[in-house]
């Protein structure tokens, strides 16, 4: 990957209210899409409030590409169930790296994001200086599904010998 910009970790940390498609509770997992890259966390048993705690890595070649998430239900015996869908633009967190921000106070909010009717934020989202790493908390709203958000936080990783920000 000759035009690598970095590496965009996303901490799946849970899903809150998710649908109810088995006979009383689900069992999520979350896949997690960029272009051509495609990563999934494991699957959470019976649980419409699952706990991940999971980190996934995306390469960051062209940061104009929306990220996408889609939450399903495991199935045993049939194709597994849709749980609902969102995307989010990784644009103002890009360029909040883009800063090179360097000896401000930890806990330091950069920008905030609020919801609209291009992203899928459940609320305002706060990109953040910590330890040294910028980094953007977020609740996602599902869509094409009754009810259900996922909460991530996102944190960009430098690479050496990438072309960089």
């Amino acid at each position: 990957m000759e035009n690598l910009l970095g590496l965009l970790r996303i901490h799946v940390i849970r899903g809150v209210n998710l649908a109810i498609r088995d006979v009383r509770s689900s069992d999520p997992y979350i896949i997690v899409r960029m272009g051509k890259q495609k990563l999934k966390t494991r699957v959470v048993r019976k649980n419409v409030n699952p706990e991940w705690n999971e980190d996934l890595t995306l390469s960051i070649a062209d940061p104009s590409i929306p990220i996408k998430l889609q939450v399903f239900d495991k199935d045993t015996f049939s194709l597994d169930d849709k749980m609902g869908d969102a995307e989010f633009d990784i644009g103002p967190f890009i360029e909040a790296v883009r800063m090179r921000l360097e000896n401000i106070p930890s806990g330091t909010v950069i920008t905030n994001v609020k919801p609209s009717r291009q992203n899928c934020l459940a609320e305002d989202s706060s990109i953040v200086w910590e330890n040294g790493k910028v980094k953007q908390h977020m609740f996602l709203r599902l869509r094409n599904v009754e009810r259900g958000e996922v909460e991530l936080q996102l944190e960009w990783i430098d690479v050496p010998g990438s072309r960089g920000l």
